[in-house]
């Protein structure tokens, strides 16, 4: 009889147990990345930053390139991982001619990865239209929140500049998101 409730509760705890772990593993996954658009008027530049987490990128590189993925020790698979997210943004101007982003580089910063890109930033723009595709051809639920980022002219403010923040979530089948920039 004692063997029988020692087997059945060694049992229920490995069961508990189980699920705990498997729970944490589908949490570690966030299935969202982060990226900015800035207008820099001291650079002249549209400078552009990716984020994402070093777990989801992992993970992704393993169905994206069929091999393991090791986004801190490899600088080979950072090259690989920063030319897929290249090849997924898109920026257009307001004429909706592609803006060729130019690489600036990645790096790895704490849990996460970063890819930077940039280009002269056009004269009198005065919109873009985002397309941002990254992970979302390995997660279809995978979210990409997108920030853009300006300065305009204020005479309300001490500095003479205002500024004006703007994002889009860009989801699987979102087509391209147009932002203003007045």
């Amino acid at each position: 009889m004692m063997k029988q409730l020692i087997t059945q509760i060694t049992s229920k705890f490995c069961l508990i147990l189980a699920l705990m772990v498997s729970s944490n593993a589908v949490a570690h996954q966030q299935k969202e990345a982060y990226s900015t658009i800035l207008f820099n008027d001291h650079s002249g530049n549209i400078e552009v930053s990716h984020r994402f987490y070093l777990h989801d990128a992992e993970h992704a590189l393993v169905k994206l390139f069929n091999k393991h993925a090791d986004l801190i020790a490899s600088e080979q698979t950072q090259i690989e991982f920063a030319e897929y997210i290249q090849s997924k943004f898109r920026l257009l101007d307001d004429k909706q001619q592609l803006l060729p982003l130019g690489s600036v580089g990645f790096e790895v910063e704490g849990k996460f990865f970063w890819v930077y890109q940039e280009i002269k930033q056009p004269q009198q723009l005065t919109a873009v239209y985002i397309k941002m595709a990254a992970l979302q051809d390995v997660w279809p639920g995978q979210v990409n929140q997108i920030n853009v980022e300006h300065t305009f002219k204020d005479s309300s403010q001490q500095n003479g500049l205002g500024k004006k923040a703007r994002s889009v979530r860009i989801n699987e089948d979102d087509d391209w998101q147009k932002i203003i920039i007045d």
